[in-house]
């Protein structure tokens, strides 16, 4: 893959990933109603149609890892939109069975994707599924946040357990960061004429992880608070979260691709 085509493919693919591997393996089931796993169906449905767009619009012709990724990008949408579905014909337990069936599927995407990259296959694994876990501790916990206001009697256990991952996942994105590398990149200017000069990509993405582990702290510090508003104050965190990790994983592929 090349392009911005292929850069979004790579970050949309991990938002996807990370949001369904954060979802289905964990408690969260038998915590929150099945309208949380709609809402965050809906979201994901969507990235997952975005990834396998924007797959097929980079992939170079000719390269295996370019189609398998497009290939597994649309399994994946349909999987996803199953467990979807299935979820708004109210079958909660198909589409739980469904719905772990979809993590090997977003794994074995990344797996795929990482052999698009032009330096070591277990390192860009390694950065594809430290992104992941990134992007998708964010999103979810984003609308994990949202979630608190439909249900008011949830308690605290979900969104703490998504900010410990965030902080985590903080730790191990900035490993992938520095392991990408801080040199010049060949990678097409027409994504970001900044973003591929004198390797500025790295360092913008390091400080963006930076950034991120300040405000999961933050987050951390406002769930201390015993009432309601804390849980909307950590909500208005993860929007932050969202904007600074997306800016990080943007910035850190455009040194991923040939």
């Amino acid at each position: 893959m090349i392009g911005p085509a292929g850069v979004s493919a790579l970050v949309l693919a991990e938002l996807t990933a990370g949001a369904t591997a954060l979802l289905w393996p964990t408690p969260l089931w038998s915590e929150v109603k099945r309208g949380f796993f709609t809402l965050t169906g809906a979201v994901v449905v969507v990235l997952a149609a975005g990834t396998w767009a924007c797959a097929a619009s980079g992939t170079v012709s000719g390269d295996p890892g370019g189609i398998w990724s497009v290939r597994l990008a649309a399994a994946l949408t349909l999987v996803t939109l199953a467990w979807f579905v299935l979820l708004l014909v109210r079958r909660p337990g198909a589409a739980r069975i469904v719905g772990f069936v979809s993590v090997p599927v977003s794994i074995a995407l990344l797996a795929t994707m990482a052999a698009t990259s032009d330096g070591s296959y277990v390192v860009a694994l390694l950065q594809l599924l430290a992104g992941a876990a990134f992007l998708g501790a964010v999103l979810d916990g984003l609308l994990l946040g949202h979630w608190y206001l439909t249900d008011r009697g949830l308690s605290r256990a979900p969104i703490n357990r998504y900010t410990t991952l965030l902080i985590v996942a903080v730790a191990l994105e900035a490993a992938a960061v520095i392991s990408g590398g801080f040199g010049p990149t060949a990678t097409d200017e027409a994504i970001n004429p900044l973003l591929t000069a004198a390797g500025l990509a790295s360092w913008i993405a390091l400080g963006m992880v930076g950034t991120t582990a300040l405000i999961a702290v933050l987050i951390r510090a406002a769930l201390r608070g015993t009432r309601a508003s804390a849980v909307q104050a950590a909500t208005g965190f993860f929007y932050l979260a969202v904007i600074t990790a997306l800016t990080a994983e943007f910035a850190a592929k455009v040194r991923f691709l040939p």
